[in-house]
Order: structure tokens, then C-alpha cells, then sequence
């Protein structure tokens, strides 16, 4: 029975080519849809867990209260001992302590004479160490364009941007200008080692990457650090687990001291936990709004389909075929169509959906004053909900849609058979 349907399908084009293309179309975009979204989610999570916030944060509680303003009067004072006791306690994550500072970058003549500078947004990390993780959160060979890594102390990375601006090369001296964590003047001579670009526009414009251990000289914060920040080791966020470990942290080192540690989660900072919540809420209105009208527009085709083989259904019934067995027959077609429409679509979208999470479409031009942390160039991300998210809804709707069209086979009357095929 299921071959003789299938033959039919494949020999009259016009039951099955339409109804297929519909599908494939539907299910394709449907997939697509949803790759992309989970790719831009990722990205985002991403990007700011590696340039700020980390799966996990450890701050000083005062510190923690004013955290957008970067306050170092409030940072954490005996990080060499609390690292220590990270390691030993919660073993299946990476820890590394950062700075962030901000300051203006002065660049002197052959005379001593300022002559260009720039407001930057400095990062101070762990480069020199053999075991920092540093190097690979950060993605630094990647990001490197001119230059080398810093290999001592003394040496910095600024941004590609920053460093057309201020018109300076690899090995030029640059110095520091900022506040110590005691609120005093600072300065401090650096020599530039490489340009970076990052591919994110808030961190490209005027960035500026140094060891940890000269911005605890420059700034006067010995065994002192802003945030310490934590990664699990696969690199995978998982915000269950993270709220587990920061909510047994915090109750063991609970009181009134406002320089106590405190650690918070990935998704309780810079806002993320809205814009998180936000964006899976519209995706899941979208998604679930192209799919209804998908289903809507195959529903309509099984109608139109119905209604164009209405002569061939009385002719089907007036040679004696059973009401019920055309209606099952229909009913195979419908999935048969429905099955191939949405194999075929669900491998188009995946193949596009894997394109362009491998390739990306650069939209940099788009985040040109943008601040929040988001990549310049949007992926897509294949995962093992896309492979279904698109192939069920082709599958269901145009069963519904032969299902409810074809009722009208249980209304033909036997005896007005003969006039209608007259007609």
C-alpha cells in the first residue's frame, strides 16, 4: 500500500511537488530561525564571561556594591590566600585574579613631550605565568594583529584601534597616568609589545592588557586584586551549579565585614540576567509564531489540495472504494509528504545554520558605539534541538491539515455521485 501511495507521489507532481516545497521552506527557515538565536545567546554569554564577568565572580562586598563605577579603594586585600584556598576547595574550576583600571595613556616624543594620548580601559591579568588560563579565556593568539605576547614585566598590549589613533608602533614606551588605590596620582612607563583586536567593539576602542603584578606596582595594590574570577573547566556555564557553589560561599563567609569576599554568578551581573531572560522569552515568541503560521500555511495546503482532487475522490467512491480507506490513504500521503518535506528541509537549515556558525556575518558596523559585550561578528550554533524543531511541526502540520480537510470525504452522498461527475 505504501509503495503504491509513494509511486502515485512521485508520478503526479502535482500532489506532491508544491505541498513539499511548502515544507521544506517552512522547516528550513524554522531551523535557521532558531540556530541563529541560540548562536547569538551563546555569543553573548560568552563574550562577557570571559572579558567580565567570569561563571563565577569574587569581589569584596563593598567593591561588589559599586562594581560599574571600578572602585580599587574597595578591592579584595589577600588574594595569594584565598586562591589558595579556591584550589584546594573547588578543584573543578579555574581561578585568576584581574584588575580593572582606567587611566590615560600618554605617548612622549624623542624630546620627553607628550605627543598623542588617550583615554583607556585597562585589564590587568595573569600573563606571565606558565599555568595561567589567562592566555586561552582571553583568546590572545588569536587576537594578537602586530607584535608578541608580553614575555616580562614592563610590557603591554593595547588595542589595533587605539594604536592607529595615537600613532604608535611595536616597542614605543607609553606611560600610564591613573590613581593608586589610595586615591593618589600614579604614573608608570610601560613599552608597548602587540596590538590585539578582540572582534568586540567595546573592549577594540581603547583597550589596554598588562600583567596583573605591574598594575599591583603601579597602582599600589600589593597581594590586593578588583574580582577574582572563576571558569569551569569545560568551559561550559552551568548557572544551576554556579548558584549552588556562590550560595554555599556566601553563607560561609557571611557577617558585617564590607571587605568580606563575596561571589556572585555570571547571570546576576552587568544586567545579564534580564537581557538573558529577555531574549530566550522573544526567541520563544518568534519561533513559536513562525511555526504556527508554517503550520497555517500547510494546513491551507492540504485545504487547496482537497479540493483540487475532489473529482478524483467521487470517482475513487463511486467504483466502490471505501470512505475509510480513502480517508486512510490520504492520511499517508500527507505523512509521507510531510516526512520527506521535512528531512529535507531540516538538512538544508542545518547546513546554512552550520555556515554561518562557522563563518558569521560581520556586523561591526552595526556596534560602532556599542557597550555591551557582544561579539562584532553573529554566529549561528547547531545543536540537537534543531534537528527536531523544524521536522516535527512539518510532520504535524500537514497530517492536521489532511486530517480536518479531509472530513468532507464522510459528507459525499452515494447517490448525488452520478451528477457530480456529469457536472
Amino acid at each position: 500500500m505504501i509503495k503504491f501511495l509513494l509511486k502515485g507521489l512521485i508520478r503526479d507532481r502535482s500532489r506532491s511537488l508544491f505541498p513539499i516545497l511548502t515544507v521544506v521552506a517552512g522547516v528550513m527557515l524554522t531551523v535557521i530561525l532558531y540556530s541563529w538565536v541560540k548562536g547569538t545567546q551563546t555569543d553573548l554569554i560568552r563574550a562577557n564571561a570571559n572579558f567580565n564577568t567570569g561563571h563565577i565572580k569574587i569581589m569584596s562586598f563593598a567593591y561588589s556594591q559599586e562594581s560599574d563605577q571600578i572602585p580599587n579603594d574597595l578591592a579584595y586585600t589577600g588574594v595569594a590566600k584565598l586562591l589558595e584556598e579556591l584550589d584546594n576547595n573547588l578543584p573543578e574550576m579555574n581561578w585568576t585574579p584581574r584588575i580593572r583600571f582606567g587611566g590615560l595613556l600618554d605617548i612622549p616624543d624623542q624630546f620627553g613631550e607628550t605627543r598623542s594620548q588617550a583615554p583607556v580601559a585597562g585589564l590587568a591579568v595573569d600573563l606571565l605565568s606558565s599555568q595561567t588560563p589567562e592566555t586561552e579565556i582571553l583568546n590572545l593568539r588569536e587576537a594578537l594583529v602586530r607584535g608578541t605576547l608580553p614575555a616580562k614585566r614592563g610590557e603591554v598590549l593595547i588595542s589595533e584601534e587605539l594604536s592607529r589613533k595615537l600613532g604608535v608602533k611595536i616597542g614605543d614606551t607609553a606611560t600610564l597616568v591613573s590613581s593608586t588605590m589610595y586615591g593618589s596620582l600614579s604614573t608608570y612607563n610601560f613599552v608597548i609589545s602587540g596590538t590585539i583586536r578582540f572582534g568586540i567593539s567595546a573592549m577594540d576602542r581603547g583597550a589596554m592588557l598588562t600583567d596583573i603584578s605591574d598594575i599591583q606596582r603601579a597602582l599600589d595594590m600589593d597581594d590586593t586584586a578588583g574580582e577574582i574570577v572563576g571558569y569551569f573547566k569545560d568551559d561550559i556555564y552551568r548557572n544551576k551549579t554556579a548558584s549552588i557553589i556562590a550560595e554555599e560561599f556566601n553563607s560561609k563567609n557571611a557577617g558585617e565585614d564590607e571587605f568580606r569576599p563575596v561571589m556572585v554568578t555570571l547571570r546576576n551581573q552587568a544586567g545579564l540576567a534580564q537581557t538573558l531572560d529577555l531574549s530566550a522569552y522573544i526567541s520563544a515568541v518568534l519561533i513559536g509564531l513562525f511555526v504556527i503560521v508554517m503550520s497555517i500555511v500547510l494546513w491551507n495546503a492540504g485545504l487547496m489540495a482537497s479540493l483540487r482532487r475532489y473529482g478524483e475522490i467521487g470517482v475513487r467512491l463511486a467504483i466502490g472504494e471505501n470512505k475509510g480507506h480513502i480517508y486512510r490513504s490520504m492520511i499517508a500521503e500527507s505523512l509521507m509528504i510531510g516526512f520527506f518535506g521535512s528531512a529535507l528541509g531540516t538538512a538544508i537549515g542545518v547546513a546554512i545554520s552550520y555556515y554561518l556558525q562557522v563563518h558569521g556575518i560581520d556586523i561591526s558596523s552595526m556596534l560602532k558605539n556599542a557597550s555591551m559585550m557582544i561579539s562584532d561578528v553573529m554566529k549561528a550554533q547547531v545543536t540537537p534541538v534543531s534537528f527536531f524543531i523544524g521536522f516535527v511541526p512539518g510532520l504535524l502540520a500537514t497530517l492536521l491539515g489532511t486530517s480536518i480537510s479531509g472530513i468532507g470525504i464522510y459528507q459525499r452522498q452515494t447517490s448525488q455521485l452520478a451528477k457530480e461527475l456529469e457536472a
